[in-house]
């Protein structure tokens, strides 16, 4: 198997686990946003350290390489903070939706930052995709101001994600994956500490919520964002990014089988319409 077909099947798998984080999110409530994503990146953080002791592979940054990670951390964590705080204003599909016009970023980004653009024919592809995720989210009748705030922390996850996608792809001849997981989603915490000490909710400490945040930190952080991570560093950033916004349909398919929210025609449309985009793009 080529490099890039099995950058294209890990990043497959991250979907797997990346559609559980809107149910698990939910169900962490009425944790605030800010505990439930210091606790997922502490908790996904001290996983790929504890794999790595197993190994016997230590964790060794240069000294000059530190504010560089601190960064990359920095991003990671308004990712997921404004990521999880959407979920607490507006719909999963819409939240899902706009976070995944992220490929338009990790194009732009790659382009600007790696020099690395696509090329030009399968930019039609990028642009169906977008034109899916703009399907589920543009006729929403139902669109309150709460939802778009809702919708504003969601594209500012967007922006991000594609920030923290091309961080990935940059670093993948310097250090190892776990590696780099490990200390991106380690400083990521760190840097949500202090907010998360700041909106303690001690009496959301209960047996669903405290599961729910170490299933966030296991299944779409530990397995699907370090998946995420390997295929960056075998794909192009755009294409990984593009497979990934089928967390889209699996959210979806999730939150209608576990929590009842049902999907309305457009989003099935749109979700529809975002498959055939990535399927011009890699093909």
């Amino acid at each position: 198997m080529s490099e890039e077909r099995r950058g294209l099947l890990y990043v497959s798998l991250a979907v797997l686990f990346f559609s559980t984080s809107p149910v698990l999110t939910r169900w962490a409530a009425p944790l605030s946003p800010y505990e439930i994503a210091a606790g997922r990146l502490g908790v996904a953080a001290l996983g790929i350290l504890a794999l790595m002791a197993l190994r016997r592979q230590p964790l060794r940054l240069a000294r000059a390489d530190l504010p560089r990670f601190l960064g990359f951390g920095l991003i990671a964590a308004v990712h997921f903070l404004c990521y999880i705080a959407s979920l607490s204003f507006t719909t999963i599909a819409h939240s899902l939706s706009i976070v995944y016009t992220a490929p338009i970023f990790v194009t732009i980004f790659s382009a600007l930052l790696l020099k690395e653009p696509i090329p030009r024919r399968k930019w039609g592809g990028v642009v169906v995709a977008v034109i899916g995720v703009a399907i589920l989210a543009g006729f929403e009748p139902r669109m309150t101001r709460t939802m778009l705030w809702g919708d504003l922390l969601a594209l500012g996850s967007a922006i991000t994600f594609g920030l923290y996608s091309v961080a990935g792809r940059s670093q993948r001849a310097h250090y190892p994956l776990f590696t780099y997981a490990a200390a991106v989603y380690g400083l990521a915490a760190l840097w949500m500490l202090p907010m998360a000490a700041a909106n303690f909710t001690p009496s959301g400490y209960t047996l669903l919520p405290v599961l729910s945040v170490i299933g966030l930190g296991i299944l779409p952080l530990g397995f699907g964002h370090t998946l995420y991570n390997a295929a960056l560093r075998r794909t192009h950033a755009t294409y990984v990014n593009l497979i990934a916004t089928q967390e889209v349909t699996g959210g979806i398919l999730l939150g209608l089988l576990l929590l009842g929210e049902m999907p309305g025609i457009n989003e099935i449309a749109g979700a529809v319409v975002t498959l055939v985009g990535i399927v011009l793009v890699v093909l």
